[in-house]
């Protein structure tokens, strides 16, 4: 990647520049990140939500391939590298007051979640229970569509207790 690609990003030095201008100009939060959601081109399905940094950004439209940030292992994360399952970007939309980001993903492989599903969405959360206690997730996506034990081997499981 150019060591220059950050220059793609203009100052922000209005309100007006930023909602209404033709500059990308993006927000990155206090530890230097910007949320993204990442959605199958075709279907619109949501298939995660993760983080960029500027690195990550830069690189992700540099490549046309995601590129996110990891918050855990504190590194930038190339999505596919290690699986194969690769994001090529076929959009990507920013907010109106651009600190967040929306990727439109065709997934090589047809999974983003590190789990084995096409998406990291594949439990819903039930609405207006009436039971008390810890509530029961349904899987709405019950097949995956790889196995993570082969894909990933010993690699360290990302999700953090």
């Amino acid at each position: 990647m150019s060591t220059t690609s950050h220059h793609w990003y203009a100052a922000r030095t209005s309100v007006e520049q930023v909602e209404e201008g033709h500059e990308l100009a993006p927000r990155f939060d206090a530890d230097g990140l910007i949320p993204v959601v990442t959605t199958d081109h075709a279907t619109g399905e949501v298939l995660m939500v993760a983080n960029m940094n500027a690195e990550a950004f830069a690189k992700t439209i540099e490549l046309g391939e995601a590129v996110y940030y990891s918050r855990s292992r504190k590194q930038l994360w190339h999505k596919g590298a290690t699986s194969g399952l690769v994001q090529k970007v076929k959009e990507i939309l920013i907010d109106d007051d651009q600190d967040a980001i929306w990727l439109r993903v065709d997934v090589q492989g047809g999974a983003s979640c590190h789990v084995g599903y096409r998406s990291c969405f594949y439990r819903s959360v039930p609405v207006t229970p009436s039971a008390d206690g810890p509530l029961d997730l349904t899987y709405t996506i019950t097949e995956k569509v790889f196995d993570p034990k082969v894909v990933y081997g010993d690699a360290p499981n990302p999700t953090k207790l």
